[in-house]
């Protein structure tokens, strides 16, 4: 897979004022007090991506924080046998990237990009004048931090309670939701993903996917699409999701 993003400029004045009120639709953005919102996107430049480009490999150093702007990356991992695990995928105002900042290890996961992206990215070095200059940035990259702690919890539980329609559910739920980083009354209507990534996040066969969305399409909850699936009752799917096994 290509491991070239491509470098551009850092965003103009009215480029960060569009971005100001479009990644304000995350929760952790959108909580971050304005001049800290300023800082940090004076601090960030643009990275572009390829469909099927790499960003950063499992191991890799730690290259500073990103944010999805405009498309989708993938975060999992794929064996030598050619095995893929689906941690996530990130869209328009998820940020990611903040673990290495914490303990300066590797990266833990494979970064690459589902469709063509444009991405927001502050290097590592720019983030540390940031904490130079503003202790209290430990705190709110913390609470970005645990964010994605509480979305791999649910998932822990989710692989080990609850059966197959419960599971795809919650995850079409929580993906519409940004797995609870998304401010309220910004949810996704149409999810980019397939029956095969859906299968690999909650360990499920392609096959039990495709019966399940299949049954949700006949109840009117959702809508299929090549690579998206359209959700048409959040209500009616939470409800399912809610469900235990």
């Amino acid at each position: 897979m290509p491991h070239s993003p491509r470098t551009a400029h850092a965003p103009d004045a009215d480029e960060i004022a569009r971005l100001r009120t479009l990644l304000a639709r995350g929760r952790w953005f959108g909580a971050l007090p304005q001049p800290l919102q300023a800082a940090l996107l004076g601090a960030a430049r643009w990275r572009r991506l390829d469909a099927g480009t790499r960003l950063f490999a499992r191991g890799d150093p730690d290259s500073g924080l990103y944010c999805v702007v405009e498309g989708v990356v993938r975060i999992g991992s794929t064996t030598a046998e050619g095995l893929e695990a689906v941690l996530s995928q990130m869209e328009t105002a998820q940020w990611f990237g903040e673990i290495a900042l914490f303990d300066r290890g590797p990266r833990t996961h494979d970064a690459d990009a589902v469709v063509a992206s444009r991405l927001l990215w502050v290097p590592r070095e720019r983030l540390e004048d940031l904490i130079a200059d503003e202790p209290l940035w430990w705190r709110h990259f913390g609470e970005l931090l645990a964010e994605k702690i509480r979305a791999v919890f649910a998932g822990m539980e989710q692989l080990a309670l609850l059966p197959a329609s419960a599971r795809i559910a919650r995850r079409l739920h929580a993906m519409a939701d940004g797995h609870g980083m998304m401010a309220p009354g910004a949810e996704r209507l149409r999810i980019s993903v397939n029956q095969a990534q859906l299968g690999a996040m909650l360990s499920l066969t392609r096959q039990t996917v495709s019966e399940v969305l299949r049954d949700f399409e006949v109840r009117g909850w959702l809508r299929r699409h090549y690579g998206e699936v359209e959700l048409l009752d959040i209500e009616a799917l939470r409800q399912v999701g809610d469900v235990t096994a």
